[in-house]
Parts: structure tokens; C-alpha cells; sequence
């Protein structure tokens, strides 16, 4: 399925499901894992905003997300590696 959601090699993680304890560390494990060009799609109950500064800061450039969609309370971003990572 593709769409403006769900690019043909995005990864989905319904982020919302999981203890806010968790979230931000397991967004990294999975942004960390991701193949360059594809996508982790991250859908959340509020805008990530904080992960985005958390990311830019940590790992600036190496990732591309298009705008925040919101549709019924939940916010869909579409996260793509750009650059490779260390171990690429």
C-alpha cells in the first residue's frame, strides 16, 4: 500500500501503544536500524515535536520527514534515512 502515509518500504510503529518511558528509546533503535531510503512511518497520540529536537540534535542530517498529518487525534510522520549509518 502507498500512499502519503505509508511509502512502499516504510516500517510502521503505532508509538502511542507504548509506555511514554519507552518511546523515545525505542524510536531510536528502530531510526538506528533503518536501511538508507527507507522510511519508519511514527504515528502518535500528540505532535512529536520533542523527538524531532532530539533527533536533530543527536543525528542531525540524517534523516528527512515530511509535515506532521493529523487525522482523528493522530499525528502521522513519515521518517526516511538520508544518510548512512555507522555501520552502513
Amino acid at each position: 500500500m502507498t500512499n502519503a502515509y505509508h511509502p512502499d518500504s516504510a516500517l510502521t510503529l503505532n508509538a502511542w501503544q507504548f509506555p511514554a518511558s519507552i518511546r523515545h528509546q525505542m524510536i531510536f533503535a528502530l531510526l538506528d536500524a533503518l536501511p538508507m531510503n527507507h522510511t519508519l512511518l511514527l504515528i502518535n497520540d500528540h505532535d512529536p515535536k520533542p523527538l524531532f529536537y532530539q533527533i536533530d540534535a543527536e543525528q542531525p542530517g540524517m534523516f528527512s520527514r515530511t509535515p506532521t498529518q493529523e487525522e482523528d487525534s493522530l499525528f502521522f510522520v513519515p521518517i526516511t534515512r538520508v544518510l548512512p549509518s555507522a555501520t552502513e
